[in-house]
């Protein structure tokens, strides 16, 4: 049991023997002492004032005696007003360090047999384009989502739906069919979603020409856009593709296949993977069947000109379409599809969608529907909901060949953390390749803190230079601290894990019963203190932040315990302190911020550097 559970228990003991009232565990909930008051732990009292018959004040007192002759943990108190603030003694701080070095899993919880199992889909993209900026915050959002929440103690299925059919996809192919001239990712040299993407953003150039062509012959702008040459023949394929064509469905596979291999690349320089992917192709022809059940048990309508609806005015919306008049699909019924899919394939209790937040009533609607088609987890499926990124120099467009491409954007911040790291002689003692390790950590590191800091909900500007900042708030300040912390164990050698056994074997007293915290005799200053403190909110940050759906709780949390150590290195030596205990204890405390750094930092998708 942990300083604040304990505390908390025997002060609910404290409001029972003094004044008969059973406290729940809210209502003894400690909080952090403010600085400009003397303490670690603050009791708020308000509730057990009636009870007690007395002010806030005297209530407090008699709490604060009781704590202080029957808790260890309590060395003395002081009240303000209705607060009661508890300074913990030393020996309960040691013994508290002495429970997070002991377990290689702090602040986390492991997945049981009869854990719920979540179904998180990321990703999402579509087979005439490579991932862009866009898709960089939507996979690195999904993926430390995912660690997060089996950090919590559940089972995930990580899951990705890929878009590999539509107009979009055909304008690509008749691209490639009419100016590829036989073009391969082998022969070109470029990554296939790369040379898909060229293609589709060819078309664009060369339907736009027509478009203004015909307006210039006196057509109206909307019907030029219908009546382009390109666009027809791009329609007329996709009819062929439903059509199952097979020279078509040719050219579509083998092209999708390039893009496949394009984007495996791609995500594995970004450090992330599924456990199942699923496509439309596969997918769309499912909800089509299941919108049909759904009808024929006159969960939905058909209007005159065929086409099949939901009414949603009871909930509050109003009509959604759910198959066109000439019974093609929309990607509600492809989703629906899906949905049909994974519950067959698994035995869902939580669906969290990772799509942006322009989707919001998309997956509204979404959710309603599969309630009514008997989901069980549909009414309370989660929109991972967030916000758009945007660089300093303005929004992308794919269509128009301006979208900021995951891989450059990948390969810049490997680039300038190199470069960065080479300007301020870190890299002075390395090997080539050793530096280029690094620097791919750094780099991806800076990337991915910078982003998932942020409040996902929030539109945020991404800018690579304010990312790669070895200060402030940044994932190489954080990375540069756990390596610092690396380096001191390794100066201090074997003398150092003799030294940490030692100090644990000190830490710890058997003859102590369970409720107890045993008092080593050891002074530890108040830089000491709050580091303890702060490490030990690791459980709680990691635990909100699986309530929350919020990788930010983490970074920020792995951020103030970053500026925690660093102000206490700043005041206290480690490795030059004559006194051996004090020694001791610092090099486990310095040994554990980096457990924690390296576990907080891995729920972001983050490596750790072992020196910089």
């Amino acid at each position: 049991m942990n300083i604040e559970a304990l505390i908390s228990k025997a002060a609910q003991e404290a409001v029972k023997a003094l004044y008969g009232m059973e406290a729940t565990e809210k209502m003894t909930q400690l909080q952090k002492t403010r600085s400009e008051f003397e303490g670690n732990l603050t009791l708020v009292v308000f509730p057990f004032v009636k009870a007690a018959k007395k002010s806030p004040e005297q209530t407090a007192q008699e709490i604060g005696e009781y704590l202080q002759a029957n808790c260890p943990a309590v060395e003395k108190f002081n009240v303000v007003k209705g607060f009661l603030n508890l300074s913990v003694g030393d020996g309960a701080w040691v013994e508290l360090l002495k429970a997070i070095d002991a377990d290689d899993h702090f602040g986390t919880k492991q997945a049981t047999d009869d854990s719920p199992l979540v179904m998180i889909e990321y990703s999402s993209p579509n087979t005439n384009k490579p991932l862009h900026l866009g898709h960089v915050r939507n996979n690195l959002l999904g993926w430390s989502l995912a660690q997060i929440m089996e950090a919590n103690g559940n089972k995930v299925v990580k899951t990705n739906i890929v878009n590999d059919r539509g107009i979009h996809i055909c304008k690509s192919m008749l691209a490639w069919l009419k100016w590829g001239n036989g073009e391969t990712p082998e022969s070109s040299g470029k990554k296939g979603d790369h040379l898909i993407g060229d293609y589709y953003v060819a078309f664009d150039k060369h339907y736009r020409e027509e478009i203004k062509e015909l307006v210039a012959q006196g057509m109206d702008e909307e019907k030029a856009k219908q009546e382009a040459p390109l666009i027809k023949e791009a329609h007329e394929m996709l009819v062929k593709w439903e059509q199952n064509d097979p020279e078509v469905r040719a050219l579509w596979e083998k092209m999708n296949n390039w893009v496949y291999a394009g984007f495996d690349e791609t995500y594995k320089k970004m450090g992330v993977s599924f456990d199942k992917i699923y496509y439309e192709s596969q997918t769309y022809l499912k909800g089509k069947a299941k919108v049909e059940e759904g009808l024929s048990k006159g969960l939905f309508f058909r209007k005159d000109d065929n086409s099949v609806w939901a009414d949603l005015t009871n909930e509050g919306l109003d009509q959604k379409l759910l198959l066109r008049s000439d019974g093609t699909s929309v990607y509600m019924t492809q989703d629906i599809g899906t949905a049909e899919m994974r519950f067959q394939d698994y035995p869902i209790d939580k669906m969290i969608y990772v799509v942006g937040n322009e989707q919001n009533y998309h997956f509204q609607v979404l959710s309603i529907l599969l309630d009514r088609l008997g989901f069980k987890w549909g009414k309370e499926l989660t929109h991972f909901s967030y916000g758009m990124v945007e660089l300093p120099n303005g929004k992308m467009k794919s269509r128009e060949g301006t979208v900021v491409d995951a891989d450059d954007l990948m390969q810049l911040m490997v680039d300038d953390a190199l470069k960065t790291s080479m300007e301020l002689g870190k890299f002075d003692d390395m090997s080539e390749e050793e530096r280029n390790e690094i620097a791919r950590i750094v780099g991806m590191g800076a990337l991915k803190y910078f982003i998932l800091k942020v409040d996902a909900r929030k539109n945020m500007l991404f800018n690579p230079e304010e990312s790669i900042d070895f200060n402030g708030n940044t994932g190489p300040f954080i990375q540069y601290t756990y390596a610092r912390i690396r380096s001191i164990l390794r100066k201090a050698g074997d003398n150092a894990q003799c030294t940490i056994h030692n100090a644990q074997s000190t830490m710890v007293d058997d003859a102590q019963p369970d409720c107890a915290l045993s008092i080593v005799h050891c002074a530890l200053n108040e830089k000491e203190v709050e580091l303890i403190q702060k490490m030990n909110e690791f459980g709680a940050a990691v635990e909100q932040a699986g309530k929350d759906y919020s990788p930010s709780g983490i970074a920020n949390y792995c951020y103030e315990l970053t500026k925690v150590f660093n102000q206490f290195y700043h005041d206290y030596s480690i490795l030059n302190e004559p006194d051996e205990q004090k020694k001791a204890i610092r090099l486990v405390l310095a040994k554990n911020v980096a457990k924690i750094i390296k576990s907080g930092m891995g729920l972001l998708g983050i490596e750790v550097p072992e020196r910089m």
